[in-house]
């Protein structure tokens, strides 16, 4: 914040190129150079609970450098979020990569620090094991919250060779633990094989409706984000967005990728159609840019981020 009480926002584009300085998130200031944030958008360069591709551990830093394009008005939601409240990239939080329980810990310690001055969090994966901390972060402040999850998978399995913590098993966990609101969960995006009906038969007793990448092709993104409106209400609502919810001609540079995906259009304009939710944090995870294309996958990312990010900062401006 300036000595004006107004947000510092991004670096000007016009005076200095998109290309120069440091590669904060959109070009905005780091969270020491404001002292708080109403957003702090977080890195978690963790990978170690993927069971196929590993890469994602890189995935913050690249969302940061593709998110240079970002302005900072966004005509989609005609808002300047960068205006209506203090958003500051507050680095990434350091954990062990040999130890996925300590891991854990760390984010969760992170994130409830982060969250205890007042501040939402823009997460950037990372893998998806890291959606569990920071529910149980998210969880700790406004109690059992509802999800939206865009992914191709449904990461509501039991174990992966024994291990609990992996990025097919964070929500099935956060269930467990009772830090969602089951009335109001759902997957966005989902197709391909699985391992058997009762993956999805496990996965509707733990309350969670289900919107198919195909769904979404028949039925259009507006009258997707409508349902999910219904379903969500004025809760408090987190969300998090696996980067392979896309298809891989527009995220080839995921972990998991499954033919059939989403549009990164589609993606974004059902966020778009979600504005009146009450969003307290997010995640982008799962960007792995050693198999991305022309920054591809790394695009797509930073514009999602940044509609979520825009959704935070106009609820901000309204409570405000």
């Amino acid at each position: 914040m300036s000595s004006t009480g107004t947000p510092r926002g991004p670096v000007d584009s016009s005076r200095v190129p998109r290309y120069a300085g440091p590669a904060t998130f959109a070009r905005l200031p780091r969270l020491d150079e404001v002292g708080r944030a109403d957003v702090a958008v977080v890195g978690v360069p963790f990978d170690s609970g993927v069971s196929y591709r590993p890469g994602a551990r890189f995935g913050g830093n690249a969302i940061r450098e593709a998110s240079r394009l970002l302005r900072p008005y966004n005509p989609a939601q005609d808002a300047s979020p960068f205006a209506l409240a203090q958003v500051a990239d507050g680095g990434d939080i350091a954990v062990n990569p040999f130890d996925i329980d300590e891991a854990v810990e760390t984010i969760e310690a992170a994130a409830d620090e982060l969250l205890a001055t007042g501040a939402r969090l823009m997460t950037l994966g990372g893998d998806h094991t890291i959606a569990l901390p920071l529910l149980r972060a998210v969880a700790k402040k406004h109690g059992p919250v509802a999800l939206l999850h865009f992914d191709a998978h449904l990461d509501t399995w039991d174990t992966y060779f024994g291990a609990a913590y992996t990025h097919g098993t964070p929500f099935r966990r956060a269930v467990e633990e009772g830090i969602l609101d089951t009335s109001a969960l759902s997957h966005v995006g989902t197709r391909g094989p699985l391992y058997g009906k009762q993956d999805l038969t496990d996965d509707e007793k733990m309350g969670f409706g289900i919107v198919t990448s195909a769904d979404v092709y028949r039925r259009g993104a507006d009258e997707v984000a409508d349902q999910l409106r219904q379903r969500i209400g004025d809760r408090p609502l987190y969300i998090s967005v696996d980067i392979d919810c896309l298809d891989p001609a527009h995220a080839p540079g995921t972990g998991t990728p499954e033919a059939g995906g989403m549009t990164s259009r589609e993606l974004l304009e059902i966020l778009r159609g979600l504005a009146s939710c009450n969003l307290v944090s997010a995640d982008v995870v799962e960007v792995a840019p050693a198999y991305d294309h022309a920054e591809i996958t790394s695009v797509a990312a930073s514009h999602t981020a940044y509609e979520l990010t825009t959704i935070m900062t106009r609820r901000i401006a309204e409570a405000g």
